[in-house]
C-alpha cells in the first residue's frame, strides 16, 4: 500500500494535469508513479525534464539496460516492472535481454560493460574503482559518455528511491526474480 498520497488525475494541482494527460496517452493509463509525482508539480517537472533531456545522451537500448541494471541493484520492484514493460513493449528488448540487463550483463559486450558499470555506481555510491572505469572505457565509452551513464544511473535511482519510499503499487506486469521463468 502506498505511503504517500497521490491526487486523483483529474484533481492534480497546477500544470500536473496536462503532464498526466500526456503520460496517460502514452501508456493508456496514468501509472501510479506519475500520479504520486503529480502531488508536487515541481518534482513531476524535474523527473519529466530529466527523462526527456537524458533521452538524447545515449541510445534507447543502452538507457533501458541502465534502467534495468540500476533498478535491480536498488531493489525497486515498481521500477523493475515499469522498465521491463517499457523495454519490451517500446524498446524492442527480448525477455532474455531484460533478464541479462537486470543481472548486469548483456550479449552485447558494450551493453554488458554499461550494465556492470551502472551497478557498480549504485553499489559503491559512485566511488567506482580505476578498474571499473578502465573496463567501461575498454568497451568503447568515452569520458563524455561515462558522464552520461552516471547521469542516467542517478536519474533512475531518483525514481527508484521515490518508489521505494512510497512503496508504490505496481500497475505493470510484475517481474519474477532473476533466473526464474517468465
Amino acid at each position: 500500500m502506498p505511503r504517500l498520497n497521490a491526487p486523483a488525475p483529474d484533481a492534480a494541482p497546477g500544470g500536473a494535469k496536462g503532464v498526466l494527460d500526456q503520460v496517460g496517452a502514452q501508456f493508456g493509463f496514468v501509472p501510479n508513479m506519475f500520479a504520486t509525482l503529480a502531488s508536487n508539480p515541481t518534482v513531476l517537472d524535474v523527473v519529466m525534464t530529466l527523462q526527456a533531456t537524458l533521452s538524447r545522451v545515449l541510445d534507447a537500448k543502452t538507457r533501458h539496460t541502465i534502467a534495468l541494471a540500476v533498478s535491480e541493484a536498488s531493489g525497486c520492484d515498481y521500477c523493475l516492472a515499469l522498465h521491463s514493460y517499457v523495454s519490451s513493449e517500446l524498446g524492442g528488448m527480448s525477455s532474455e535481454d531484460i533478464d541479462l540487463a537486470r543481472a548486469g550483463r548483456s550479449t552485447d559486450p558494450k551493453r554488458a560493460a554499461v550494465a556492470r558499470f551502472a551497478q557498480q555506481v549504485v553499489d559503491f555510491h559512485g566511488q567506482v574503482s580505476d578498474a571499473d572505469l578502465a573496463e567501461v572505457r575498454s568497451a568503447g565509452y568515452t569520458d563524455p559518455q561515462i558522464l552520461a551513464i552516471v547521469t542516467v544511473t542517478v536519474q533512475v535511482m531518483l525514481t527508484n528511491f521515490i518508489n521505494n519510499v512510497n512503496q508504490t503499487d505496481i500497475d505493470f506486469p510484475e517481474v519474477p526474480p532473476i533466473g526464474t521463468t517468465r
